[in-house]
């Protein structure tokens, strides 16, 4: 086999093996809620994001502990000196004088040295602390991402549910604007009714054919904007499972907008974040207080050297030239350009924005709890009419009809009935729909799981 047609092969066995791998995860033909909301939470790319946040935060955790015990290194240091016009040298090792009169001379010298901070004011402790808060603040983090996530999804696919019924509602529409044009052909060929009326009914098929296409389009949208937002690119065929919705999960009973909050204001990870927030910004306040703290370090340390110049053997010259030091560092803090009186007006001003960022998280939460409330609850008392008025028009609809086909109604009372009727069965499956959503972010708030 020549070069090419080996370079051919491996490529084509690269490319195989891809293809195989994205279309090797099985899908559900129609997708539920359940299936997005499953999916969305394992693939996310913002999701998956937040986790490995999470991950730096603990990481950066495990090094502030690390940061409380000593630190121990070793080192050493291997050259060679070079004085071709000088006849004799002298070096100093590990206080040992040795005289050589090489040109060319060999030196090593070899340590290891140990460093404790015993305490600084408590600021590696205190870092503890706040790098613990920051990884359940980069938990909340991710769950506030899923919830969001989830949050998104229940919004398109609500709409796909009321866009897919628009699209039958409109196809009914049409159907019956096509069936009244027929009869009206009929009717101007035995002279019953006027070629001009006969055009307005060409012209409302039109339109209703035209409603039938546009919403066909807007459903098509909705469905490519879930599908993006699972980040379903590489999928060619995606549909969503069309649940049976009766009028009890419509007309549900509303928990009270106080239940509601109070169940949120403990389960909401925004509202836990910005309370770790505050804490965090307290240990930022103490931390910077103890910058007037002193600092105290031990330091030890044991070395030794050897030179090719010495007569000495090189283990002799190890032991002879070794030499230990143990130390104590003190560092007081006197006058320092009102750095750390400036670090803790920092930190009070950052408290302070902490506290007026969880009032805000409190605020935007119950304002979020109150619109859904009250979205849901105006939805009801609207289906509850729409359905009445529906009824009401479809029974007036049809009389017209009747007395349309008889010459006791004209086009445009037929055709103002018929709008009449298109405009009530829209108003039913919007406060439909808007209640069925609002309720559901409802229940998602009080701590249930996202359902319809």
């Amino acid at each position: 086999m020549n070069y090419r047609k080996s370079v051919f092969l491996f490529v084509s066995l690269l490319i195989w093996g891809f293809s195989g791998s994205v279309h090797s995860q099985s899908y559900p033909s129609q997708w539920t809620l359940q299936n997005c909301i499953d999916y969305a939470l394992k693939h996310n790319i913002q999701l998956q994001k937040s986790i490995i946040s999470k991950s730096q935060s603990e990481a950066e955790l495990e090094q502030s502990r690390s940061s409380l015990l000593p630190t121990l290194s070793a080192s050493t240091n291997q050259n060679v000196s070079w004085r071709p016009f000088s006849e004799s040298t002298v070096n100093l090792s590990g206080g040992t004088f040795t005289s050589s009169s090489n040109e060319v001379s060999y030196n090593g010298s070899y340590g290891i040295n140990a460093n404790w901070t015993v305490w600084n004011g408590g600021i590696l402790q205190q870092n503890v602390k706040k790098n613990r808060l920051s990884t359940e603040i980069a938990e909340q983090n991710i769950q506030e991402t899923a919830n969001s996530i989830q949050e998104q999804i229940v919004n398109y696919y609500v709409q796909i549910l009321y866009q897919d019924e628009a699209v039958k509602v409109n196809k009914e529409i049409a159907e019956g604007a096509k069936v009244q044009r027929d009869r009206a052909k009929e009717m101007v060929e035995v002279g019953s009714l006027a070629r001009a009326d006969l055009a307005q009914m060409e012209a409302q098929l039109s339109q209703d054919e035209y409603n039938v296409v546009n919403s066909e389009v807007q459903l098509s949208t909705t469905k490519l904007q879930l599908k993006q937002l699972l980040e379903l690119a590489m999928l060619d065929q995606f549909d969503v499972a069309i649940p049976t919705i009766d009028d009890s999960q419509v007309l549900t009973p509303l928990p009270s907008k106080r239940d509601v909050y109070n169940a949120a204001r403990s389960l909401r990870p925004e509202i836990n974040a910005a309370e770790l927030n505050v804490e965090s910004s307290k240990i930022d306040l103490s931390i910077a207080k103890r910058g007037y703290y002193p600092t105290i370090s031990l330091m030890a340390g044991i070395g030794s050297s050897n030179s090719s110049a010495s007569d000495d053997a090189i283990f002799t010259q190890l032991k002879n030239n070794m030499n230990n030091s143990l130390g104590l560092s003190v560092s007081v803090p006197i006058f320092d350009g009102k750095q750390n009186k400036t670090n803790v007006t920092r930190a009070k001003l950052s408290q302070q924005n902490s506290e007026l960022d969880l009032q805000n998280a409190e605020q935007a939460l119950y304002s979020q709890i109150e619109t859904y409330w009250l979205n849901a609850k105006n939805a009801q008392q609207q289906y509850i009419y729409a359905k009445s008025n529906l009824a009401s028009n479809e029974a007036s609809y049809e009389l017209l009809d009747a007395q349309f086909n008889v010459g006791l109604k004209n086009i445009a009372e037929l055709i103002t009935g018929k709008n009449n009727l298109i405009q009530a069965k829209q108003q039913l499956l919007q406060s439909k729909y808007t209640a069925l959503l609002n309720i559901a972010l409802l229940k998602f708030y009080e701590g249930y799981e996202m359902r319809l």
